[in-house]
């Protein structure tokens, strides 16, 4: 077979239906589609329908970056300085931890990466192909050329696609860069045109916006247009997210401050303390290793690609990027639809009711009348869903239930029939709210339409009387069409109205919507139920808690809106209820003015403006949607919400989170995780922080001593702590579980950073003080009870030298000891450790156990002792050690409780440390 682009050249002077033909006998396939078995030979020979991953490699420059972010930078200036002076020993261990930092950084974005990439494989791309003679879903991937595929409005074209029935609206954006919708036609065959010209082609990449085709693959992969596109484009640019940026932030005011305080000292230490410039040099080195928070943006990149994971596994909410978990915790408001969202999207028909009256479904089927199978004929052919004996329906949940009713009055719902009997479809418009079709009845053609009643009753001239005969359509029957509406919303259920006329015979039948859907014959009205999901009232309450607003968006009539939202709890008894478009002006006015708002009958344009209204307002905003047209308010919030179910493939891609339940409840859930995931994110910042106090304060006490106190702990041992003991405790932290009322605080706001002036004051100033003093204290503690002295020489070869060593280790001990405590304290920010148990944290004492090892053997390990310069302390030091991690865990829990009595427990939760 000849290769995929060149297996088909489009014949000249041929109609439509005859280039078809050719076409399909090219690719060696039938209307009837392929075979399993062929298709998976095809799938051996063309390859799966993918796009390789282009953009050059991208490892190397990424791990270049691990070398020269300001922390890493502050290292290379501590080791050159270390080698100036001589300790090229010294030197080469800060190159090491330069490099070990580079790798674990560099693996953890690589593997956060992978993560986010991973979860394309819970939803992945769909396509509805013709295999062995019927309609399946397949996995777009495994198309090849001469599949038969269906395409519908909302779908994602997965292959260069040749129209054989059907006509649809594409948006050819991703080829062209115009998102104006193209109209492709089976019936239009163009020839000498460019191939995106040509009316009979759809391409892989662009998006369904309307109608229905069938349509046969010509070229899949590579070998299609956008194939060809991407293979000329070697463009690949990542954005650092909002969190990475501010980390980065921090990490150049920290290479500030600590370039500052070298180039202050080192005179002061020279001039001022009479120290050598070589001792001066290696206090510059070691201050500046202690200022370095070696570990933080490798943390940073674990715990966030923890949390996408865990937010998948446990609530169903993939999301995309990890900076949208950052955003999730500052959400304050939710805009969400109604259909599907707060409710089941399992519609089920309860009444119909023609101009006879009502009849209840629910009751049993009963002979019914003329209009009432009028209703039901119309219910049945304006369709596009599927409903047979033994299977499980498919399609839109609505149209189902149209199906569902027109069965019940006993009128024939068999695709083959509806098929058959059309002739033209206008797909059903959002901004019209209707939907109609030109098909075959009573020997003639006729329009049946449904939509909105508010939309379909204005175009109806007439309707179906009680004895099922047309009869002209007065104010008084609109009247009464009007209250039966309201009487069905205001009990919570959803009406669509239905409609028909007769075309004249021997004309045309019409091809523009306008002249279609015009002097229609009102038929009926059909009241569905979708009742609320369970769980939704519960996570409304959590949001009211939370200081989370939510604002109903919905297409349905505005008194079923209102009476969904009041019995899930989102609104009470008066809610503000707008059905009508609204200017900016009009708009920003009734989001301030009303904390109670319901859009109902709402297009997707009103859900951008409302987007932008509230963002202008300075809100952090997540908007749920499903349709095509609600991209571009996807893309716009600050939090798009896709529907995994029922969703578009448009939408899950414009989306930054995909829900797999199409749940409110996992919104709220993916908040709440949100929240503590960047509560969790700031308690080891603080814990990764404090360790600078206790490693910079025993240099400042060198060089202000003049020398004559020895250095408290060296510089291996500050990179010994900082690689071996320090990490795996900050990892835990990112796993801790969330505060109580973590779901009764206002949302953080969003000009607020995640590392904030009163964090670093609790961890430099309180925190790392605490644990500089009790390090220090056990330093002085082992060396006087030796017998030391200021100014006594502690040099290898001197008595008191092995007293030395023991009071280093001592020193970095008891660093090591004040940070266990200090992970215990910033487990909360402000509530008791006892609301949140000493012992719910399994992975942190794990960790604690395995720094405790580590530790022991920098301690005791020989090769070790005489690199870190350690030695073995006798038992009751060892047992002084154990008072250090209390001593800093209660003092920040004295500072909590003068806290939680000084302010109200919402304030100081998620704002400080």
């Amino acid at each position: 077979m000849r290769s995929q682009r060149d297996s088909w050249v489009r014949p000249p002077d041929l109609d439509p239906e005859e280039a078809a033909q050719l076409l399909l006998r090219d690719l060696r396939s039938s209307r009837r589609g392929l075979t399993s078995a062929e298709a998976q030979r095809r799938l051996v020979q063309y390859g799966r329908n993918e796009l390789q991953r282009r953009g050059g490699l991208r490892w190397p420059g990424e791990l270049a970056r691990q070398f020269t972010h300001p922390l890493a930078l502050l290292l290379w200036l501590a080791a050159v300085l270390l080698w100036v002076v001589g300790s090229q020993v010294v030197a080469v261990a800060v190159l090491l931890i330069i490099v070990l930092n580079a790798a674990f950084a560099f693996v953890q974005e690589v593997e956060a990466e992978r993560a986010v990439e991973a979860l394309a494989k819970y939803l992945p791309l769909q396509a509805r192909a013709v295999r062995d003679g019927s309609p399946r879903e397949v996995d777009a991937a495994e198309l090849v050329p001469g599949d038969i595929v269906v395409i519908a409005e909302g779908d994602r074209v997965a292959a260069d696609i040749r129209l054989l029935a059907g006509a649809v609206e594409v948006d050819m954006a991703a080829l062209t860069g115009e998102s104006v919708p193209a109209l492709r036609s089976a019936s239009m065959l163009d020839v000498d045109v460019p191939v995106l010209a040509a009316h009979d082609l759809v391409f892989s990449g662009t998006n369904c916006t309307g109608g229905e085709a069938h349509g046969v693959v010509y070229a899949t992969g590579a070998h299609t247009e956008l194939g060809r596109i991407a293979a000329l484009s070697e463009r690949v640019e990542q954005e650092l997210s909002p969190l990475e940026r501010q980390v980065r932030r921090v990490a150049w005011l920290i290479a500030a401050v600590s370039v500052a305080l070298v180039l202050a000292f080192i005179p002061l230490a020279t001039l001022g303390a009479h120290l050598s410039l070589v001792n001066s040099l290696v206090f510059a080195a070691g201050l500046l290793a202690g200022m370095v928070p070696e570990g933080l943006l490798p943390v940073i990149t674990l715990a966030l690609a923890v949390a996408v994971r865990a937010l998948a596994s446990s609530y169903g909410a993939l999301v995309k990027r990890l900076s949208a978990v950052e955003t999730l915790g500052s959400t304050d408001v939710i805009c969400t639809d109604k259909t599907g969202t707060l409710t089941e999207n399992r519609m089920h028909p309860t009444a119909v009711w023609t101009a006879a009256g009502q009849v209840d479904l629910d009751a049993g089927r009963r002979e019914p009348d003329s209009a009432v199978r009028a209703l039901g004929r119309v219910a049945a052919a304006c369709n596009n869903a599927r409903l047979s004996d033994g299977e499980q329906p498919s399609g839109d949940p609505t149209e189902v239930a149209l199906l569902e009713a027109a069965h019940e009055v006993g009128v024939n719902t068999e695709v083959a029939e509806r098929e058959a009997m059309r002739r033209w479809q206008f797909h059903f418009d959002p901004e019209l709210k209707l939907m109609s079709t030109i098909d075959v009845h009573d020997g003639g053609l006729a329009v049946h339409a449904k939509g909105a009643p508010e939309a379909l009753v204005p175009l109806c001239t007439s309707w179906l009387d009680e004895r099922g005969s047309e009869a002209p359509l007065d104010a008084a029957e609109r009247s009464r069409i009007t209250g039966q509406v309201d009487r069905f919303a205001s009990g919570g259920l959803r009406v669509l109205a239905l409609a028909q006329r007769a075309l004249p015979a021997g004309k045309r039948p019409p091809h523009r919507r306008g002249d279609a859907e015009r002097e229609l014959c009102f038929v009926g009205l059909v009241a569905m139920l979708d009742p609320p999901r369970a769980g939704v009232a519960e996570a409304v309450a959590h949001c009211r808690t939370a200081g989370i607003r939510i604002i109903v968006i919905t297409g349905d009539h505005p008194k079923t809106a209102a009476a969904i939202a009041r019995r899930v709890g989102i609104t009470g008894e008066h809610p503000a209820v707008v059905s009508a478009e609204l200017h900016d002006v009009e708009l920003d006015s009734l989001l301030r003015g009303e904390p109670e708002v319901i859009f109902a009958r709402a297009s997707p344009e009103a859900k951008l403006h409302v987007a932008n209204a509230l963002r202008e307002q300075g809100h952090v905003v997540a908007m749920t949607g499903d349709g095509v047209n609600d991209a571009p308010a996807l893309r716009r919030a600050d939090i798009g919400v896709a529907m995994g179910r029922s969703g578009t493939d448009v939408a899950r891609e414009a989306a930054t989170m995909v829900l797999t339940d199409d749940n409110f409840a996992s919104i709220v859930a993916a908040v709440r995780a949100g929240r503590r995931i960047y509560d969790n994110v700031r308690k080891f910042i603080i814990y990764i922080f404090a360790h600078a106090t206790p490693e910079t304060v025993p240099f400042l006490v060198f060089a202000l001593s003049g020398g004559a106190i020895p250095l408290p702990l060296t510089i291996l041992q500050i990179l010994a702590f900082d690689v071996g003991s320090e990490t795996l405790p900050a990892l835990a932290l990112s796993r801790e579980p969330a505060e109580p009322g973590i779901m009764q605080r206002a949302p953080r706001p969003r000009v607020e950073g995640v590392i904030r002036p009163p964090m670093l004051l609790r961890a430099w100033l309180f925190l790392g003080l605490v644990v500089a003093v009790l390090q220090l204290g056990g330093f002085f503690y082992v060396l006087v009870k030796a017998g030391w002295h200021p100014g006594a020489a502690v040099d290898p070869g001197r008595p008191l030298h092995h007293a030395y060593q023991q009071a280093t280790t001592m020193a970095f001990l008891g660093m090591v000891a004040g940070q266990i405590g200090t992970a215990f304290a910033v487990r909360t920010q402000s509530a008791s450790l006892r609301s949140v148990g000493v012992l719910s944290n399994p992975y942190l004492l794990a960790a604690i156990a395995g720094e405790i090892v580590i530790v022991a053997v920098f301690v005791y390990a020989p090769p070790l002792q005489a690199l870190l310069g350690t030695a073995p302390l006798p038992p009751e030091d060892l047992l002084l050690l154990i008072a250090f991690p209390v001593v800093v865990w209660g003092a920040d829990e004295l500072r909590k409780y003068f806290l939680r009595r000084n302010r109200p427990v919402d304030e100081g939760a998620g704002r400080g440390g």
